[in-house]
């Protein structure tokens, strides 16, 4: 029976495993230079007093393959789960084929253990491997973003770490189910990506900001905290975030409250005439006396965020959540070709 899965399996599979190979290659070769480049600039920036320069021009230099090394991760997968899962049992179905294994000594649940077992384990892997050649080559320019593009962040977390293993085994046991109920591969296919693409925005948009309770701070707003401010016309309240002494943290909400408390949409002060009147640049946008009178006002900022030194806790949890649907979903698979299956 494992015979006869990796038969029908090992065109998708070397296909697959052979742009890895090829990805993997690229980056051995790539990565050392660019670690290299990174520490020497580092190096050299330090003894001259400051680094945020280089590492913005660091950044700017390889973005480009940068986001589109985190796009590939993303998109694993997704393709495991159209490509590998949709069609594994679908296509048995639409041929006919899974009555003839049937009617040999093989039994249903042993003919369905093998295909999720076999493949499913190759998927892990392939996942796995892109994200762990993704990440190692990634590291500087990773060091380089901290700020601008913390490793929690939605955009990153889903490319780093082994959070990509969990999305690939859930992709294709979604695929897999997905192929069994729907029994025609491409509408299968088109259903998979549809229901996988829900899941991934859903997850780090309503659920991943509260498996681990935010660390919430509520602080006067300076101009040592100001992080970015928004005046739409004059009359409207200003809008403003200000920035946490947590590098790399992941922000989930930046709100201003008054005085009694109450989340307000910005902080209506003039801008016309009195203490708040913009400076033009390069001076600071807001004297002292606007701050002052801010803070007279009453208004605060409020902010929940996610440290940087959660992001190991996040990827085991989130890697156990997916783990635990796919296993859901494998169990449901093994119940529906039992008994509903014919």
């Amino acid at each position: 029976m494992i015979w006869l899965t990796w038969r029908q399996f090992r065109t998708q599979a070397g296909v697959v495993f052979a742009a890895i190979t090829v990805l993997a290659v690229i980056l051995a070769v790539t990565g050392p230079n660019l670690a290299h480049d990174y520490a020497t600039g580092i190096a050299s920036c330090t003894a001259h007093g400051g680094c945020s320069a280089f590492t913005d021009q660091f950044f700017n230099n390889h973005q480009t393959l940068y986001f589109g090394l985190v796009a590939v991760v993303m998109f694993v997968p997704a393709i495991i789960g159209l490509f590998w899962g949709a069609p594994l049992i679908t296509r048995e179905l639409e041929a006919g084929t899974h009555r003839l294994v049937w009617n040999q000594s093989i039994t249903r649940t042993r003919w369905l253990a093998v295909k999720l077992g076999l493949i499913g384990l190759a998927a892990m892997a392939t996942a796995g491997l892109g994200s762990l050649a993704v990440t190692w080559w990634s590291s500087p320019i990773d060091k380089a973003a901290f700020n601008r593009f913390p490793r929690l962040s939605p955009l990153l977390f889903d490319a780093r770490g082994i959070a990509p293993i969990g999305y690939a085994a859930f992709a294709f046991a979604l695929g897999v189910t997905v192929g069994m109920l729907i029994r025609r591969t491409l509408p299968a296919m088109a259903a998979v990506l549809a229901a996988f693409a829900v899941v991934q925005m859903a997850m780090p948009l309503w659920i991943r900001p509260h498996l681990i309770a935010p660390t919430r701070l509520t602080t006067t707003i300076t101009a040592t905290n100001l992080d970015g401010f928004l005046i739409q016309s004059n009359g409207s309240p200003v809008h403003v975030t200000v920035a946490v002494n947590n590098p790399g943290a992941w922000i989930i909400s930046n709100q201003t409250i008054n005085a009694a408390g109450h989340v307000v949409k910005g902080i209506p002060v003039s801008l016309s005439t009195g203490a708040c009147v913009p400076a033009p640049p390069p001076q600071p946008p807001f004297s002292q006396a606007c701050f002052t009178k801010i803070s007279q006002l009453g208004y605060r900022q409020q902010v929940a965020y996610q440290p940087a030194s959660r992001f190991w806790a996040f990827q085991w949890y989130e890697t156990a959540i997916f783990l635990a649907l796919a296993l859901a979903l494998a169990g449901f698979c093994f119940w529906w070709i039992r008994r509903r299956l014919s």
